[in-house]
């Protein structure tokens, strides 16, 4: 087993945190949250000899998930997440297109599966727990690597920051409870990567994001 390792591939004008996770020895790995772009996901892909076994979704919303049907097919693999609640977000994708003055760049997304509270994920022998943390969007999910101390978030938190909820489906309150009783308690050591901007530190966060302080 190699180690787990994380390139990130910033996407379309939100500046996605497109994120291959991948096993550095065996070279397969996933895809996490294809916003868009995908030309340039792939050719990271091929610059780095990268088997993609599957896309994962952490949540529904257009910079995360408007190019994932165009991977799924250009790739050959299923798209896995987020939680079913997010249903409405995905169906809507191309009217959200439509708003960005991005028509025909996006499409609707049909999960091949959908991901729960206490579901697993993996590629080789590196496995993910499944958190639901709804907040920034009904069916956010999280993944969280035990072995590695590792966590991607999406949209739930960032360094010094947490997920907007003025969008459709948001909830300040359930935001924040899923910070501070999914995400918290694994740990002040547990890195993450975010969906965009700087990863960081479970401990930093708990001490000094001033919407948790």
């Amino acid at each position: 087993m190699g180690q787990l390792t994380a390139t990130i591939i910033p996407v379309t004008a939100f500046q996605q945190n497109c994120t291959v996770l991948f096993d550095d020895t065996e070279k397969t790995g996933v895809v996490v949250d294809p916003g868009g772009e995908t030309d340039r996901i792939r050719a990271a892909l091929e610059e780095n000899a990268i088997q993609i076994t599957e896309i994962w979704l952490t949540h529904g919303h257009i910079d995360h998930a408007g190019g994932a049907m165009d991977l799924k097919e250009e790739l050959g693999v299923e798209l896995i997440g987020p939680h079913e609640a997010d249903l409405p977000l995905l169906q809507a994708l191309e009217e959200q297109a439509q708003m960005f003055g991005v028509a025909g760049a996006v499409r609707n997304v049909t999960p091949d599966r959908w991901l729960a509270e206490g579901d697993t994920v993996s590629f080789g022998s590196h496995e993910f727990e499944v958190l639901h943390c709804p907040g920034h969007a009904p069916g956010h999910v999280v993944f969280y690597n035990r072995a590695a101390k590792f966590a991607h978030v999406g949209d739930v938190l960032f360094n010094g920051s947490i997920g907007r909820t003025d969008l459709p489906g948001g909830d300040h309150e359930a935001l924040i409870r899923s910070i501070k009783e999914k995400l918290l308690p694994l740990g002040d050591e547990i890195g993450f990567i975010c969906g965009h901007g700087p990863g960081g530190r479970f401990g930093d966060e708990r001490k000094s994001n001033p919407f948790l302080t």
